[in-house]
């Protein structure tokens, strides 16, 4: 689990950076929100634009895409159930709750553990892309929509306009079906903006650490172990009973989609939680927790069903 290790080691030693910069009072007190917004608006659609623009569509009809749904679908449910029967917060804490509960970090621990413990990098591609393309608007979406106070049929239809994170996976969409291959010189300014969403991120993320503690009190603690449980282990769970009994996959690629499962879930959750002022120590417990639980589901899993090599 050479991959697993190493894509935990550099993301550990970025936050690790934020961390001591904001201990230090390197950067002013407001930085955190400034570093955010910069991902949010540019960094980020940037990053998204390229990453998807770049794609072999033609994966996200593999079987993967459709186990891939189905324990997002039924995570984030089985979570929205138990806040609406036990939690009762508002819709914005409550969809920041679902989205730490099924949106996996799908770039930058698991592209590493696509590469290094799958053999691929394709094998993570169907992940990224349903997520950039139907559970980040879905997520954005209701956020902006809950956070104005207000639901309407033009907020959801013009909210692919309004939002820059959406523009840009649209944009990386429409140039990856159109089969344009743009040259790298074109795509180069976009290529060196989006290297910086995941540092930036993860600096931001660190830096949010310092003088905090997971699961303090008045931190949504209840909140906070439903959606590490339904993450770290009910996700991996439901992708092997979908894979294994329904989709009959091989030893192979159920590995594999076992493996995308287990991930903890993403940054991007902490960046929308900050961007719009909701459930922002929600996602960073979620994010930091799920982070150091999926370590050893990982390693479980590469114990238990890892193919004979």
């Amino acid at each position: 689990m050479v991959g697993v290790l190493v894509g935990f080691a550099i993301i550990g030693f970025i936050i690790l950076v934020g961390y001591v910069v904001q201990r230090a009072k390197i950067l002013p007190a407001n930085a955190p929100t400034s570093l955010n917004r910069f991902v949010f608006f540019v960094a980020s659609p940037a990053l998204l634009f390229t990453v998807i623009a770049r794609a072999d569509l033609s994966v996200i009809f593999s079987s993967f895409l459709v186990v891939t749904i189905i324990c997002a679908a039924v995570s984030a449910g089985i979570y929205l159930v138990v806040s609406k029967i036990f939690f009762r917060r508002p819709l914005a804490e409550t969809v920041i709750g679902a989205a730490g509960s099924s949106y996996v970090n799908a770039n930058n621990i698991g592209l590493p553990v696509a590469v290094y413990v799958l053999g691929s990098a394709q094998f993570v591609a169907p992940l990224l892309l349903f997520q950039l393309i139907v559970l980040a608007p879905i997520t954005l979406t209701l956020l902006d929509v809950s956070t104005r106070g207000q639901v309407s049929l033009k907020t959801i239809l013009l909210q692919p306009v309004r939002n820059p994170i959406i523009l840009g996976s649209l944009a990386g969409l429409a140039l990856a079906l159109s089969g344009w291959h743009a040259p790298d010189a074109l795509l180069a300014p976009f290529v060196l903006i989006g290297g910086a969403a995941v540092p930036v991120v993860l600096i931001t993320f660190g830096m949010s650490l310092s003088g905090q503690r997971p699961l303090a009190a008045g931190s949504a603690r209840r909140e906070i172990v439903v959606a590490i449980l339904l993450k770290a282990v009910v996700m991996p769970v439901i992708a092997y009973l979908f894979g294994h009994f329904v989709f009959q996959l091989d030893a192979f690629h159920l590995f594999g989609v076992v493996v995308l499962a287990a991930l903890p879930t993403a940054q991007n959750i902490f960046n929308y939680a900050h961007r719009y002022d909701v459930g922002v120590a929600l996602a960073r417990d979620i994010v930091l927790l799920t982070t150091i639980a999926s370590i050893p589901v990982l390693l479980m899993t590469a114990a238990l069903l890892a193919p004979a090599s």
